[in-house]
């Protein structure tokens, strides 16, 4: 078991122990906050938004091989932005799924302004993220309205109070259901005089109630081409007042170090040679079925390819070793009646390490969103070692299905039957 202990970012007993890295995964936000500046080419400023580089989720785990090898007391992979990780799913949690994958006994961490965060609290609880960080700065719209400039929910964009009501309804809303699921929450506060510091210890209150864990408060420093540049930076006296205010309520945290969305390497002491590596990595090409070793089949009874797509409930999957095929497991496929999105959660979630599916039959929006999203699909009839055989082994099929035999009916467009 995980030993959560090791988060230096949670325990301030791990700070000098234990590294962490930021995978910088996630360009798009769905706020503007009037004291951020995003930069995704910056490699001087030490503050969240900034980052030297932007990863593919692929690049992200080739970079993280390399690091573990540099910074072996490595326990911890987060996603912070540069953007918010939920403006971004797929290449968040893309990320995480390739991350455990390859390093089980890391912990995994992400950084999210909440908005756009609760439709994947299950997902995250399901692929082992045990940290989450949501950063609330009040609990008055009106005040929320100075900070925010925009907020982008569900294809509209608030601005102003109803902005803040957005933003704040969605933010709590996560809070209790991540403590549902077991996963340690952690509240960022950005301090800005004269707009919310008289407001904190009130906001510290309602979270604890609602069951975080420990909260943040992050004093804002002005910056350049941003509407709160010309605020004044919180004093050290105001900033200790603040902290002793909420700890009447949850306890505070009191070792941030501002991390950069690409930050790797001990709290406060970043990695030189880590920044280095990552501009090598964000450059480097990665095929999009890398990373995909294992092959899924759709079958019966585990012996034979005699499935049709649409109709396989569960699919096997094996994988090859040095002593022939392997099997690994069996996985449930994504429910009928969803369309496009059933296919492309097949792909991205139940196929995430295939880089192919046997199957007897096969529609023709499955087959064409399976391969634009990575996936190899091969029909077929007979054995399964054949079928791993033409994969792995490049051996001619004897028994390829044409595809005039297997094309599916209006059901493979979502009517909640076959391939829909």
């Amino acid at each position: 078991m995980k030993d959560l202990s090791q988060h230096p970012c949670f325990n301030v007993e791990a700070k000098h122990k234990y590294a962490r890295v930021h995978l910088p995964v996630a360009p798009k936000c769905n706020i503007q906050c009037n004291y951020c500046n995003r930069k995704y080419d910056c490699c001087n400023e030490s503050r969240p938004g900034v980052t030297s580089t932007i990863l593919s989720p692929m690049q992200a785990v080739h970079y993280m091989k390399a690091l573990t090898e540099k910074i072996p007391n490595m326990t911890v992979a987060g996603i912070a932005g540069p953007g918010d990780p939920f403006a971004n799913p797929e290449e968040t949690l893309n990320t995480m799924r390739l991350a455990k994958q390859e390093f089980p006994d890391l912990i995994f961490c992400l950084s999210s302004n909440g908005l756009d965060l609760e439709p994947y609290i299950d997902e995250i609880a399901e692929i082992g993220v045990s940290h989450v960080t949501i950063t609330i700065n009040s609990l008055n719209p009106e005040t929320l309205a100075k900070i925010y400039s925009w907020v982008r929910y569900k294809r509209r964009v608030f601005r102003g109070v109803e902005g803040g009501k957005v933003i704040l309804e969605q933010q709590l809303k996560c809070i209790e259901k991540l403590k549902a699921k077991g996963i340690v929450v952690k509240i960022n506060t950005v301090v800005c005089v004269g707009v919310n510091d008289l407001e904190i210890e009130e906001l510290a209150k309602k979270v604890a109630e609602l069951g975080a864990d420990t909260m943040n408060c992050i004093p804002m420093y002005p910056t350049e081409n941003t509407l709160f540049e010309v605020l004044e930076e919180p004093s050290k006296a105001l900033m200790k007042e603040i902290k002793e205010k909420i700890s009447k309520h949850i306890k505070p945290m009191a070792h941030c170090s501002r991390c950069r969305a690409d930050a790797a390497g001990l709290l406060g002491h970043d990695n030189k040679e880590a920044m280095e590596m990552i501009g090598q990595f964000s450059s480097l090409v990665v095929n999009r079925s890398e990373g995909r070793e294992r092959v899924a089949v759709a079958s019966n009874e585990g012996l034979l390819v005699n499935m049709h797509l649409g109709e396989a409930k569960r699919v096997y999957v094996f994988e090859q070793s040095r002593n022939g095929y392997h099997f690994v497991e069996m996985r449930n496929t994504p429910p009928e009646g969803g369309g496009m999105s059933r296919w492309k959660d097949m792909a991205n979630k139940t196929l995430v390490d295939c880089q192919a599916i046997l199957v007897s039959g096969v529609g023709e929006t499955p087959m064409k969103v399976l391969q634009e999203n990575g996936v190899k699909v091969i029909q077929m009839s007979g054995l399964i070692d054949a079928g791993l055989d033409a994969v792995y082994l490049n051996i001619p099929l004897k028994t390829l299905c044409k595809s005039e035999f297997t094309k599916c009916g209006d059901s493979c467009r979502g009517a909640g039957n076959g391939c829909g």
